[in-house]
């Protein structure tokens, strides 16, 4: 037998590289440009008139609520920038492009909204303790109109928020707000008819648990894919069921399965088969159920052979 053999159990076949085609790797994020644009030039404006009537209302809230509605602009041009490098092609320095920047927008925008939230709760405790009359018609209108901004802009990404986590935390911030901006004509309504100022801050706290509920999938599922977890909806175990399953192969390992991009999964494994190479359409073949049974797009497999059939077979070369 060759000096050149692994004597470890296994030798890497000779087509260790394989599994998948050069097509169809790149899942881009849906292009939400028109969505983002729109998104953005609302809630600019909306800030400037929270901060126009603010001034002329006297009311510290709405130039409160102004500069808390900066970070959904923030959120915004964040996510739509990490669409827009996901979309690049790979370099050499970055060899699988920059789909990731949709996992840091994702959580950057789970954090932001924790953030908001919190500072929210916070000054809602202050009021609860040390009640502030409210301007009720002023805030109305103005928060009337956040409902409306900030409905649009949620409305703008819910198609997309199932298959990509990045558009999914964007419709979630939008979404908050628009929450908020209810919890806030309910309470400016409720101080104008009956003068009770706490119902403001009991408001906001009710709120800001129900949104801390559910940004709190939003940044767990961001912190997995950030650290390389199976992605959410993706059964490891059946995954690998299924490589064992097929015709040669006697076992699996080093199998890991991780995320891209919020819309792009790989796939590496070793797939012992002992006897000869199976050929590069088995490899193709299998990465395409791959791909149509868990939608698994990047798959590397590698074919490890029985070492003794392989000095059987070729004692004097390596596979």
């Amino acid at each position: 037998m060759s000096p050149d053999h692994d004597h470890g159990g296994h030798s890497h076949g000779g087509h260790s590289h394989g599994g998948h085609s050069h097509m169809g790797h790149v899942h881009a994020p849906a292009n939400f440009g028109r969505a983002f644009l729109i998104g953005i030039i609302l809630n600019v404006g909306f800030v400037g008139a929270e901060v126009f009537y603010g001034l002329l209302s006297g009311s510290v809230a709405l130039i409160a609520d102004g500069a808390h509605n900066l970070t959904d602009v923030l959120g915004l041009g964040a996510a739509w920038l990490a669409t827009v490098l996901a979309r690049r092609a790979p370099t050499r320095r970055f060899t699988y492009g920059l789909g990731r920047t949709t996992i840091l927008a994702a959580l950057l925008n789970a954090g932001l909204l924790l953030l908001a939230t919190g500072a929210i709760f916070l000054e809602a405790i202050q009021r609860l303790i040390w009640p502030q009359h409210v301007a009720g018609i002023i805030v109305m209108i103005v928060a009337a109109a956040g409902i409306a901004v900030n409905g649009i802009s949620a409305l703008l990404f819910a198609s997309g928020r199932k298959g990509d986590l990045n558009i999914r935390g964007t419709f979630q911030h939008m979404l908050a707000d628009a929450m908020v901006s209810v919890g806030v004509v309910v309470a400016a309504l409720i101080i104008t008819l009956t003068g009770w100022d706490r119902i403001d801050p009991i408001i906001s706290i009710v709120i800001s648990v129900v949104i801390l509920a559910g940004t709190w999938g939003l940044l767990r599922q961001s912190i997995s894919m950030s650290l390389d977890a199976v992605p959410d909806g993706i059964d490891a175990a059946a995954v690998r069921q299924y490589l064992t399953a097929l015709p040669g192969v006697s076992e699996v390992h080093d199998l890991h399965i991780w995320s891209m991009s919020t819309t792009e999964t790989a796939l590496t494994g070793h797939l012992v088969m002992p006897g000869v190479h199976p050929g590069d359409l088995f490899l193709r073949e299998t990465s395409d159920q791959l791909r149509r049974k868990f939608e698994i797009g990047h798959a590397t497999l590698q074919i490890e052979i029985d070492i003794e059939t392989q000095c059987r077979l070729a004692p004097d070369t390596v596979v």
